[in-house]
């Protein structure tokens, strides 16, 4: 089977992917300044294991505070990881079709989420099956 024709020009991808490189880059400060803050200090330090002057109260929320800014360090991680994906895509001429299936991802969709790497149907089969 030869390959699927591209979806989008180069002209119609540059606007698309300075998107992308621009929201990457402000996703990586917020990474950068989660790991200068909390992330920084040890477990120990904020869980009271060192400090034995702290209440346990506090101790508790510091570790809630770690636990949270390794969430959403993680979710960071993976929407940079996802935005590196489609500019892979852009770079191979498949952006703009489902991963899955290799049918063209709706435009709406795209447009909502220029990082999709599926069409609604495969995506709503990959939740329902979750």
């Amino acid at each position: 089977m030869p390959p699927a024709k591209r979806l989008f020009t180069k002209k119609d991808l540059a606007p698309i992917r300075k998107k992308l490189e621009e929201e990457r880059q402000q996703l990586q400060r917020q990474q950068s300044e989660l790991e200068q803050g909390s992330l920084a200090t040890p477990q120990s330090e904020m869980s009271g294991e060192v400090a034995f002057d702290e209440e346990y109260a506090d101790a508790g929320t510091a570790t809630f505070e770690r636990e949270k800014d390794l969430s959403l360090s993680n979710n960071l991680r993976d929407l940079m990881d996802q935005i590196d994906r489609a500019l892979r895509r852009m770079d191979d001429g498949t952006y703009g079709r489902c991963v899955r299936c290799g049918n063209p991802i709706e435009k709406a969709r795209l447009a909502a989420l220029p990082y999709a790497e599926l069409c609604i149907k495969d995506k709503q089969a990959e939740e329902r099956s979750r």
